[in-house]
């Protein structure tokens, strides 16, 4: 098998992983889970099996500046997302929070052209416009949704943005997987604070554990080296176009494990979101890409 090959299989594999995360957040959610609780199961457990692997790889940890930066966008920038998205998940499908998340390389996109003062050339204007028409099919038509499911989307999908812009300005030359494991344990950390504050309401079943370790485990553990490793083979491109399966899987399962089905205009729309993403992947930037994809 070449090298080529066994990078994107690689990358499609985390696609995956990455996007049965939402379905087993509702799986949580039905065993009496919390979102702060499950935030905080997800990243510390993640958290604790990948830090004795790194000290026994005696991979080098960033330092410094850039500690202090992945440490603030774990704490604040990932935890604040990541709460925006699993409480998404409790007045929105699946499917529709998947593919308002996925609206973030677009916005990325925008804020890099009046934040950092990028050009906007004419590919990324179109494929804004295809993003924002999909937006509004997508919102438009999922009637059954509560407007605070939507608001809770889209603010996912700004927020990490903001957090992969900071990474990219303040975290750059940091290991890929060192620089992971400080924003997961940083994550860890300040939704094991909001815990102490809200309490502590785990799964009341195996049912809810098992969702919980398969986050924890599947979908970012997993997930993450999977696509860390397919990254090096096959460049951040050809990664991102990859990674637009994500969205699809949860769509995929969310039908039949969730009964959560969409209407072919909702389909239509989050086409237009994927062909936007594809166009924007083209002008990936592979460090943003590295020290970035953790997804939520």
């Amino acid at each position: 098998m070449s090298t080529r090959l066994t990078g994107s299989l690689q990358v499609l594999a985390s696609a995956a992983a990455f996007g049965s995360m939402a379905i087993l957040a509702r799986y949580a959610y039905a065993d009496g889970v919390s979102a702060s609780t499950l935030l905080f199961l997800r990243f510390f457990l993640a958290g604790a099996l990948l830090l004795p692997w790194l000290i026994w790889q005696r991979q080098p940890w960033p330092r410094g500046r850039t500690l202090l930066a992945l440490i603030l966008m774990g704490g604040l920038g990932y935890t604040a997302s990541s709460l925006c998205y699993f409480n998404a998940l409790r007045f929105a499908s699946a499917g529709t929070v998947a593919l308002l998340f996925y609206l973030y390389p677009a916005v990325v996109l925008l804020l890099s052209t009046l934040w950092l003062k990028e050009k906007l050339t004419r590919h990324r204007l179109v494929a804004l416009l295809l993003a924002l028409a999909g937006l509004a099919i997508t919102v438009g038509q999922d009637l059954s949704t509560q407007p605070l499911g939507l608001v809770l989307g889209l603010s996912t999908a700004l927020l990490y943005s903001l957090y992969i812009l900071a990474g990219s300005r303040f975290a750059t030359g940091a290991p890929a997987l060192p620089a992971a494991a400080v924003v997961i344990l940083a994550a860890a950390a300040s939704n094991g604070a909001l815990v102490v504050g809200a309490g502590f309401h785990g799964p009341a079943s195996w049912h809810g554990w098992a969702a919980v370790l398969g986050m924890a485990l599947l979908c970012t553990v997993v997930a993450l080296a999977l696509f860390l490793a397919g990254l090096g083979k096959i460049g951040a491109a050809r990664a991102a176009v990859l990674s637009t399966l994500e969205p699809v899987v949860t769509l995929a399962l969310a039908w039949p494990l969730l009964g959560e089905a969409l209407s072919a205009t909702q389909l239509a729309g989050g086409a237009l979101i994927l062909l936007a993403v594809l166009l924007i992947s083209r002008e990936a930037d592979p460090q943003r890409t590295v020290l970035t994809d953790l997804h939520d």
